[in-house]
């Protein structure tokens, strides 16, 4: 069946038996509140479907994508599933009021290109009317979505820039910890509720006593004595909570640089190579002390000076070097004598779980064992 092109146009009747998707997107949830012309204009591209020949009915809009950021289309459900209804050759044409509402990442958008070349899909914007097969115009597709994706770094660039400029003076607002609090002026003091101060004030003495964070955690829990903390959700102030004591929350109170009254900024990165699929937060490295981008001391009140902190982080780093051995305790003498335990227990051991293994496999010889030499392969069931 030959298709019918309409004079002066691109489209056939094989498009327009198809139906016309409107994609909608606006990158945060403040633009879809308060920059509503740009939603309604978007809106609006419904019109030029009409326009164009599709019937009214035959014009869906995809409007799933409001409130989420163009970079990836790992979690916008929207752009997924037109690039399902174009890959099953459903969708005749695709409309958006510019590139970057689609998307404003290469890959994702090359292949939005591609998937559409294939099938047939015709794409368009507010002004013009581009068919990927031809040359020109997905030349054209192309350096549309290359600059769509500079603009997003140059913006990024640009943001990244100014926050840095500010926190090396100090003045970007930093989320602060339980033990501290920013005043309606501004002034960051100690949180007035002089329990949270006590309990915070005993978790560094008792590590500096016992050293090491399930040391502490254990003798909070054998005294009945809980952690404070103070969730972030919702407008501010946020309450303080009790938590019972966790070793992981004793980690980060003993790795905040807020306690020994220094501001630091630019303590993690986000490695792409750890990135996982489906988690936001993930990818997330620390990053060493003396690579922070920015960390000012004597800016915060502080309950630690800045060298117990140092010391405290250097025996948190020891005592995780050595919790591979089995042994969670503070002193070097007990540190070597756990170590050469393991290295003694350690043959035996595997050789106990390897007896286990042939007799469950119905293995009824006797097995003689020599830690003097391998064990022989002879041995046959």
């Amino acid at each position: 069946m030959r298709a019918e092109t309409f004079p002066g146009s691109k489209i056939t009747t094989i498009h327009l038996a198809k139906l016309a998707y409107v994609s909608i997107r606006q990158s945060s949830l403040g633009q879809v509140l308060h920059h509503r012309e740009s939603t309604d204009m978007q809106y609006q591209l419904v019109e030029r479907a009409t326009q164009l020949g599709w019937p009214p009915d035959r014009v869906q809009v995809i409007d799933e994508d409001l409130g989420k950021s163009g970079a990836s289309a790992e979690h916008r459900s929207g752009f997924q599933y037109l690039m399902t209804e174009i890959g099953l050759d459903r969708v005749g044409l695709v409309l958006s009021l510019d590139a970057s509402r689609l998307a404003r990442n290469n890959s994702d958008w090359y292949r939005l290109i591609e998937l559409c070349s294939m099938v047939g899909t015709l794409i368009a914007d507010s002004e013009q009317l581009y068919e990927p097969r031809l040359y020109h115009d997905r030349l054209i597709l192309g350096l549309s979505g290359m600059m769509s994706e500079a603009e997003l770094h140059n913006l990024r660039l640009r943001l990244q820039a100014g926050a840095r400029h500010k926190a090396e003076r100090g003045e970007l607002e930093r989320q602060l910890p339980v033990g501290l609090e920013r005043q309606r002026d501004g002034v960051v003091t100690l949180n007035p509720d002089e329990e949270v101060q006590a309990r915070l004030r005993l978790i560094f003495a008792k590590f500096t006593e016992l050293g090491s964070a399930r040391a502490v955690r254990t003798y909070l829990a054998r005294e009945q004595l809980r952690i404070p903390s103070r969730p972030v959700r919702g407008p501010a102030p946020h309450d303080t909570v009790w938590n019972p004591p966790r070793s992981s929350t004793i980690r980060r109170i003993l790795h905040n640089p807020a306690y020994a009254g220094a501001y630091a900024y630019g303590q993690r990165v986000v490695d792409p190579a750890r990135q996982q699929p489906g988690r936001r937060r993930s990818g997330v490295v620390p990053m060493p002390l003396e690579q922070w981008a920015v960390c000012l001391q004597d800016v915060y009140p502080a309950y630690i000076t800045w060298d117990t902190y140092l010391a405290n982080r250097a025996r948190l780093q020891a005592n995780r070097n050595w919790s591979g051995q089995g042994c969670n305790c503070a002193t070097p003498d007990r540190r070597v004598i756990f170590r050469s335990i393991a290295a003694v227990l350690r043959p035996r051991t595997m050789v106990a779980r390897s007896a286990r293994r042939f007799e469950r496999r119905g293995w009824t010889k006797p097995l003689r064992l020599s830690f003097s030499r391998p064990l022989s392969p002879s041995v046959s069931p």
